[in-house]
């Protein structure tokens, strides 16, 4: 056996690569049982938005129930078998929020858009990427970004090119529908490696050369001109940080798909349900630990038979009858196709035998609770990987920040943020 040191690079590259291939998960503890002791799953952190709420009568369990005693409302009731292993959070809102469209903006940011004075629009860091800084160091991807083919509006999920926004409140591209999502997770790259690296070195010279350019004109700027300079700074910063990321994964394979090449043209039930499963090919062979899906809405109406458009849907209780049925419809579509990914993440065995459920922590959601009602976010939580207590319908105290409760599931992911967000502390009921 070769003993020789092996560098701190080389061994996150190897590890991860073989970590990456379930199938050699086994293989990979063995070769390094007498070296160290096997390394134990690492966490995960997903979180699944959807646009224009909920059905508010039939979504949210009974808030005299609080506890584990508490009867399934309707609107949930495809995810009984689950019922002990998720957490519904009622009262939680973020504050700053103020435009009834916006379903995903400001979901995991809580930011507040007006914070910047003379700017309409302002947002700060999500939640998701909080945790890609620490959870994403030794992955591919430090965090993944997916949404549905179609356009965000007629979903209900406002301004943003995913659900993420990174640390200066800007929005991060994301992989729209499944062909697109599966590519750039397990298509291979044919480019030889040394024109890969000779590519990233055209890119790190362009980007010194800028680098150098804006710190001589950083001289003798005003205040409010130093501060966009700043900001511009801080993008490179984002890019640089790529690049190396780039440059870790030169000539490690991609891991073998866990699943077939999805068909183009899947659109609504079809769409989601596969995209579950690339989320769980994703984690399942260590490609990210982090990921968000800025998921559809409008389409899965039109695949379950509903005429009625997604906006009109939201505003049930102005005519009840054809609109109440839709939304509620929706309700149960999108429970079946969670309950469906809870269940494949309980089968889905790590290489210790434990389940990737166990490992993963997982929020579901949307900052739109119904109509344009921006109070009661529907909130669930799901997975055993950051600590949470399950199988409970917790009523929140009274102006309870939904940043909260991303700062409780980031401290649960071993992320120990002070505060995310307008958050005012972790919400202790939450806590196992």
């Amino acid at each position: 056996m070769n003993t020789s040191p092996i560098p701190r690079r080389h061994f996150l590259r190897s590890s991860t690569a073989l970590i990456a291939l379930p199938a050699l998960a086994s293989l990979g503890f063995r070769r390094f049982a007498s070296a160290a002791a096997p390394v134990a799953p690492p966490k995960r952190l997903i979180f699944l938005g959807f646009g224009w709420g909920i059905t508010t009568e039939s979504w949210f369990p009974d808030i005299k129930q609080p506890g584990a005693d508490y009867i399934l409302p309707d609107g949930l009731a495809p995810l009984a078998p689950h019922k002990k292993d998720f957490t519904i959070v009622q009262g939680l809102c973020n504050k700053y929020s103020n435009d009834g469209h916006w379903g995903s903006t400001m979901w995991l940011t809580g930011a507040n858009r007006f914070a910047e004075p003379g700017q309409s629009f302002h947002n700060s860091i999500s939640a998701d990427q909080v945790a890609a800084a620490k959870l994403g160091l030794n992955t591919r991807f430090a965090s993944m970004q997916l949404n549905g083919s179609e356009n965000s509006d007629s979903s209900g999920h406002g301004p943003g090119l995913s659900m993420a926004w990174d640390i200066s409140g800007k929005p991060i591209g994301g992989h729209k529908g499944p062909v697109e999502a599966f590519h750039r997770l397990f298509s291979k790259d044919t480019t030889p490696i040394e024109q890969q690296k000779a590519m990233l070195a055209q890119k790190r010279s362009v980007l010194d050369t800028v680098l150098e350019n804006a710190n001589a004109m950083k001289r003798g700027l005003g205040k409010t001109d130093t501060a966009k300079l700043d900001e511009y700074f801080q993008g490179i910063r984002d890019i640089e940080t790529r690049l190396s990321k780039d440059e870790q994964w030169i000539g490690v394979p991609q891991p073998k798909a866990p699943l077939p090449e999805p068909q183009p043209g899947l659109a609504g039930r079809e769409e989601i349900a596969l995209m579950y499963d690339i989320i769980l090919a994703a984690i399942q062979t260590d490609s990210t630990r982090v990921l968000t899906y800025r998921q559809p809405v409008s389409t899965l109406l039109t695949s379950i038979g509903i005429k009625v458009e997604a906006h009109d849907m939201s505003h049930y209780h102005s005519t009840l009858g054809e609109k109440l049925d839709a939304s509620q419809r929706r309700d149960l579509a999108q429970s079946e196709l969670l309950a469906g990914l809870i269940t494949k993440l309980k089968a889905t065995k790590e290489a210790d035998g434990t389940r990737l459920f166990d490992h993963t922590a997982l929020a579901y959601g949307s900052n739109i609770r119904t109509e344009h009602n921006l109070d009661n976010c529907p909130t669930l939580i799901t997975g055993g990987g950051a600590g949470i207590k399950l199988g409970q319908n917790i009523v929140a105290a009274k102006d309870t920040p939904l940043c909260n409760a991303w700062l409780t599931l980031l401290h649960g992911i071993g992320v120990e943020t002070e505060r995310h967000g307008d958050s005012s502390g972790v919400i202790t009921e939450l806590i196992a």
